[in-house]
């Protein structure tokens, strides 16, 4: 690999000379500049960005690490962040933790030695536990997972809301022994299990342990806790997944045993990926705004680079519920002659 001196001795010029027309000063002769250039391109040489960005104290690299590439929601997250910062003058150096502490620790470090402007990433739990004692020397935004108590900027979805609302169309046509999936591997899942035990405590439905299934966030998981569901004495007539890998490997499941959907069981997720608008039928969803997470994310990034000492910021936003297919009414809405319908009728008779 050539080197800036390589490329000096080659022109016949100084390496300061070499460093001024990389730096596109304009205290450079023409005639020279061309010379360079012109090195620059047989010896393919490229600039150490790294030695730079210590000279400079300033690098135009960010860093993104995420929990799970594969899941469609890091995957988007990732495009909008690339996306906001490459308009910024910015690259981004993407690392995939898989939620591993030891890989999440390891990138952590490769970020530092990276000399990154800051980092955007959603955190493990055991990350989250131990945040205070990390003693980070770049700046950092969090996504979709929070830490409590700690000075740190957080882009996350309103989970208690978008679990509760999702439970709540469920109950509303005319399902009632709803199983929920979680992922254990990340701290978002006590909120949307929280918006998921209020939506059916609305109903006066109590919360049935059975039907909870605490998994890795795996599509696997996803297949082996519906088959569970599946076999139980007494089976669920809706399954809500927490995220599109456990929503596919539930659907697998479903189709395995050859259970038609909504007829026999309803499917509900959290994220809207393009194959669950594809699949017949398709699948209700809570829509994470990922590329407002994104966008969000790398300003306030940006805004930290440029001032370390504001305030800390918390930015909350609204998932959108996309109804499809999945989740037809169990019972037909006949109006009834005080204009109810029998799904208000069934509310009613819980709630009293």
């Amino acid at each position: 690999m050539a080197t800036i001196k390589d490329v000096a001795e080659a022109a016949g010029v100084s390496i300061a000379t070499v460093s001024r027309v990389l730096s596109n000063r304009s205290n450079v002769r023409p005639e020279l500049r061309e010379r360079v250039l012109e090195v620059v391109k047989e010896l393919s040489y490229r600039p150490n960005l790294v030695a730079r960005n210590l000279r400079s104290q300033q690098s135009k690299t960010l860093g993104l690490i995420v929990s799970d590439i594969r899941n469609p929601f890091f995957t988007s997250i990732s495009r909008a962040v690339e996306d906001a910062a490459y308009e910024q003058g910015y690259s981004v150096l993407l690392c995939n933790a898989d939620e591993s502490p030891e890989k999440e620790t390891l990138y952590l470090n490769l970020m530092q030695d990276e000399n990154v402007a800051g980092v955007i990433f959603s955190p493990t739990r055991q990350t989250i536990a131990n945040f205070k004692n990390l003693h980070l020397e770049f700046p950092i935004v969090l996504i979709d997972r929070s830490v409590k108590g700690g000075e740190v900027d957080m882009v996350m979805l309103d989970n208690v809301s978008a679990t509760h609302q999702l439970t709540t169309h469920l109950l509303e046509n005319g399902y009632r022994r709803i199983a929920a999936i979680f992922d254990t591997a990340a701290s978002t899942a006590l909120e949307r299990r929280k918006g998921y035990e209020e939506a059916l405590q609305s109903y006066n439905l109590p919360v049935t342990t059975n039907l909870i299934k605490n998994v890795a966030h795996k599509l696997e998981a996803g297949y082996t806790a519906t088959l569970d569901l599946l076999d139980a004495s007494q089976p669920p007539d809706a399954i809500l997944t927490a995220n599109s890998l456990l929503c596919a490997g539930a659907l697998t499941a479903l189709r395995e045993r050859n259970l038609a959907i909504p007829d026999k069981i309803a499917l509900v997720s959290f994220d809207d990926t393009t194959w669950a608008a594809l699949v017949q039928p398709a699948i209700t969803v809570i829509a994470q705004p990922t590329d407002e997470i994104g966008k969000t994310a790398t300003e306030l990034l940006l805004q930290r680079v440029a001032d370390s000492k504001r305030s800390a910021r918390k930015v909350i936003l609204q998932g959108q519920l996309v109804i499809r297919g999945s989740s037809a009414p169990r019972f037909s809405l006949v109006a009834y002659e005080d204009n109810t319908s029998l799904i208000s009728r069934v509310k009613a008779a819980n709630q009293g």
